[in-house]
């Protein structure tokens, strides 16, 4: 918990157990928490030309008692950066012993609580008045001029401080969590849905995929649909011939993923723009292969087929609800804002916890995600454009400005 293992842990108490009984260990080394909580909170714990050393010492020690091993007498006559790891409940004797040693009481001084993590907060007073505040664990304590360095960075950031809910199936949810991290928001995994195998096992698609060649056109919805299909697909040379569309980026980069690149991805990422860019079909009439999921809109096959194209539809996945605990429960209705990256993900939401309990702020992907959620009784606050994830970013950092 402390970043090192060899740093103020019991690393070296385990190992030498591990050693003891013969048993093969690897040490692997961290950045102690002691340089990595001043650094988020832009404080340097050297500086070229005011601090030219630092010393890390445990607070854990009553510095009244007279029998710890910390020289707070030395330490105090050596200058530099203090850094305290475990001291906020005996911070009072260990500034008194600092002052008693001939530390100026004006002597710049911070804590910052909950280091590198969304609530990180930082008090900076002085070493005589940073015990007026209200301390609390866990906290690093840092003494010395470069406490009054404020190259805040870590709290700047647009979401700091904001908590966010992510409902995406938890095997897509890690791009739009990272990127809601790198702003600075704490993230909720509430897998509201998880991907599985259609009804039917996948017979229809496999079936499908066999006869590709005889389709014109092979019509892809998502990234799920694109990584079922070629699942089935074991020579990319079945692909001659036909042409694949896609809507959205996020499908045509899973389709770049096997190094395809979609014939067709229209301007607008819904099924009704994917209907005005396909082209006519050709004399005689043509095939359309659409892989999709198990619950989706009609608007796309019964669009195509007015528009003269023949459509087999062959179900690639489809999405179960997921029960979430009472802890993440709790942590959902918590939270400052949801994010819905499909009416599924609305739906099973709203399912789990009650429409009531969803975050006031709501941001949705694309107008038919919005159109679910608004049928449930949530108010939109903000919807994606482009209907991509880095669209539902901006989004939600203009709602949420």
């Amino acid at each position: 918990k402390g970043g090192d293992p060899y740093v103020f842990a019991r690393g070296s108490e385990e190992a030498a157990a591990l050693a003891a009984a013969g048993v093969p260990y690897e040490v692997v080394p961290g950045i102690t928490s002691a340089l990595a909580v001043p650094a988020a909170a832009g404080i340097p714990v050297t500086q070229r030309f005011s601090s030219t050393s630092f010393t890390v010492v445990t607070g854990h020690e009553d510095p009244a008692s007279g029998d710890g091993t910390v020289d707070w007498d030395a330490i105090a006559r050596t200058g530099g950066t203090l850094v305290v790891l475990m001291g906020v409940g005996r911070w009072p004797q260990i500034a008194e012993r600092l002052l008693q040693a001939g530390r100026s009481p004006d002597t710049p001084a911070a804590a910052v609580r909950w280091g590198t993590r969304p609530e990180q907060e930082t008090v900076r007073a002085t070493l005589a008045t940073l015990g007026d505040h209200e301390l609390a664990s866990p906290s690093v304590i840092v003494v010395g001029s470069v406490a009054a360095e404020e190259l805040t960075w870590f709290e700047d950031r647009p979401l700091f401080g904001r908590t966010v809910v992510v409902t995406r199936a938890r095997a897509q949810a890690s791009g739009l969590a990272g990127r809601l991290r790198e702003l600075g928001a704490g993230v909720v995994e509430a897998p509201a849905i998880e991907i599985g195998d259609p009804r039917d096992g996948g017979a229809a698609l496999r079936d499908a995929v066999g006869r590709l060649g005889s389709f014109d056109w092979l019509v892809l919805t998502s990234p799920n649909g694109v990584r079922r299909t070629f699942e089935l697909i074991a020579d990319a040379r079945a692909l001659a011939g036909v042409r694949v569309a896609a809507i959205g980026p996020a499908t045509a980069a899973a389709l770049a993923e096997h190094r395809i690149v979609a014939d067709l991805v229209p301007e607008r990422y819904v099924a009704e723009s994917l209907l005005d860019a396909l082209p006519d079909p050709p004399p005689g009439g043509g095939r359309i292969l659409l892989a999709r999921a198990a619950v989706a809109r009609d608007v796309l096959p019964d669009g195509l087929r007015a528009a003269g194209w023949e459509v087999e539809v062959a179900e690639a996945y489809r999405t179960r609800s997921v029960a979430l605990g009472d802890e993440l429960r709790a942590q959902v209705r918590a939270a400052d804002a949801v994010t819905f990256t499909s009416s599924s993900t609305v739906a099973n939401l709203c399912d789990a916890i009650g429409p009531d309990q969803v975050p006031a702020v709501v941001v949705s992907i694309g107008p038919i995600t919005s159109a679910t959620a608004r049928e449930r009784g949530l108010a939109v606050a903000a919807e994606a454009d482009p209907h991509t994830i880095d669209g539902l970013v901006a989004a939600l950092l203009g709602a949420l400005a």
